[in-house]
């Protein structure tokens, strides 16, 4: 018998191999997921773009704001899947925090652009980014709920 575990990079298992793999399952790396690299990736892109602006904005301001909210992405995804452990229910949990914080960042966007500190562009190519992130947590969330295990 096979199943697949319903994440995006998927794992099959023989029934033989069951036991065995489904404890590697579970304390599977966070970073590993592919919505995780793409929020890391944007996340860097904002912080980067972030210290251009200006000076009053970076400490609490838009700056600060726009690159809590975007990192937040990642880390709730990695803590998440590391509480997965003691209760599935958790990273679906987590996944649902990591959706708010995207929109969260998402909005920040916009002020950013509105604001003059980034160019329209930029602004809505990362809006758009965050809108696929937010698909793919919410699709990962709707897998690792209808998993049986939650695993």
């Amino acid at each position: 018998m096979s199943r697949s575990f319903g994440f995006s990079d998927q794992f099959t298992v023989n029934s033989d191999q069951m036991e065995r793999q489904t404890s590697e399952v579970r304390i599977r790396n966070g970073e590993d997921f592919d919505v995780f690299k793409r929020a890391y990736v944007l996340s860097l892109e904002l912080h980067r773009a972030s210290l251009g602006f200006p000076k009053i904005e970076q400490y609490g301001g838009l700056a600060d704001q726009l690159r809590r909210a975007s990192k937040s992405v990642c880390s709730l995804i990695v803590e998440g899947q590391g509480r997965q452990m003691a209760s599935p229910k958790e990273f679906s949990r987590y996944l649902v925090m990591a959706v708010g914080s995207a929109e969260e960042a998402k909005l920040w966007c916009r002020y950013a652009a509105d604001l003059g500190y980034a160019e329209r562009e930029h602004s809505e190519q990362w809006r758009e980014e965050f809108g696929h992130i937010i698909r793919m947590l919410q699709g990962l969330r709707s897998r690792l709920e209808r998993t049986p295990s939650g695993h």
